[in-house]
């Protein structure tokens, strides 16, 4: 089945929610059947236990840490139709952030996320130390059918008042957010399934002595 491309309605809507709120999320926002099909691939990763355990930390403050940070990871390649259309839509929607916000986005990371039952992510953001080239965090998900008592929203705090939620997120495939990687806490609650979706952040390139990008 053809996947179809983003609306561009829908992206205006996200790029002024960033500019207004720091954070976007919307229902519907990516194809049903992309999100079926990316959703069988990570199955598929799933049930060959080629999937990671995810860290906390980048470079020599890499570390595993599972009491904060429960999900197991595969990066996105382009190795599948499905993956190729996903980064084509992402592609989009970071042209169109670059040309209404000037970010200078440079590139786009992106991985598979599964969460087994029990699962969590406490309360982080997604910049790291010393890092400043995650700009704008992505989530889509990808369980069909999720329900209402299904546990593993992802909750987003204001930053002035860090007890007071600006959202949760019921990760119900099609369902899509986007925020500031440097200024939106964020924690992924305890699932009671088994709980997918694909995280990606668009990022700035941070050059340092002609590398591109180097690792701290």
């Amino acid at each position: 089945m053809t996947h179809l491309c983003l609306d561009s309605r829908r992206c205006n809507e996200l790029v002024d929610a960033l500019v207004e709120q720091g954070w976007y999320v919307g229902e519907d926002f990516i194809a049903p059947d992309l999100c079926r099909d990316l959703n069988q691939e990570l199955a598929i990763l799933a049930g060959r236990d080629v999937l990671a355990i995810a860290g906390i930390g980048r470079g020599r403050e890499h570390e595993r840490r599972r009491d904060i940070r429960g999900d197991t990871i595969h990066w996105l390649d382009r190795g599948s139709e499905a993956q190729g259309h996903y980064l084509q839509a992402m592609g989009e929607l970071q042209r169109e952030i670059n040309r209404s916000l000037f970010l200078g986005l440079f590139e786009y990371e992106v991985h598979f996320a599964h969460y087994a039952a029990g699962a969590f992510y406490k309360r982080h953001l997604d910049s790291f130390r010393g890092r400043a080239n995650r700009v704008v965090s992505t989530v889509c998900y990808l369980n069909p059918d999720w329900p209402a008592d299904g546990g593993g929203e992802m909750v987003l705090y204001d930053p002035e008042s860090p007890e007071r939620e600006l959202a949760r997120v019921h990760p119900e495939a099609g369902t899509f957010a986007c925020f500031l990687s440097e200024t939106l806490p964020h924690e992924v609650l305890p699932t009671r399934l088994p709980r997918t979706c694909i995280a990606g952040w668009f990022r700035r390139n941070a050059s340092l002595g002609g590398l591109v990008d180097p690792a701290y």
